[in-house]
């Protein structure tokens, strides 16, 4: 079963409640955006960083967002973005 197939009008509530929170969409499958996403890869190939936390990186040097919602803490206390600013991560235990 498709992911809305099952709700009625579950692909048009869904779209609603995008616009509604102005949800940003960006595309990261634009061949700039993978490239800058490999070359990311490849920078933080001893963390390992694999292409989705590349696209974090890449919208928040785009967005200047620092919060993110990630389990992921390791890599992301590592990963910098516009140079040097470090994310914040909002699940995380010891966050100041």
């Amino acid at each position: 079963m498709p992911f809305l197939g099952g709700l009625p009008d579950g692909a048009e509530t869904f779209a609603g409640f995008l616009e509604d929170a102005q949800v940003d969409i960006r595309d990261c499958f634009a061949p700039l955006q993978l490239h800058a996403a490999t070359r990311l890869m490849k920078k933080y190939a001893d963390t390992p960083m694999d292409f989705a936390d590349a696209t974090l990186v890449l919208l928040a040097d785009e967005t200047g967002l620092d919060h993110i919602v990630t389990l992921d803490e390791r890599s992301f206390c590592t990963d910098r973005f516009r140079r040097t600013r470090r994310f914040r991560l909002v699940l995380a235990r010891n966050q100041k």
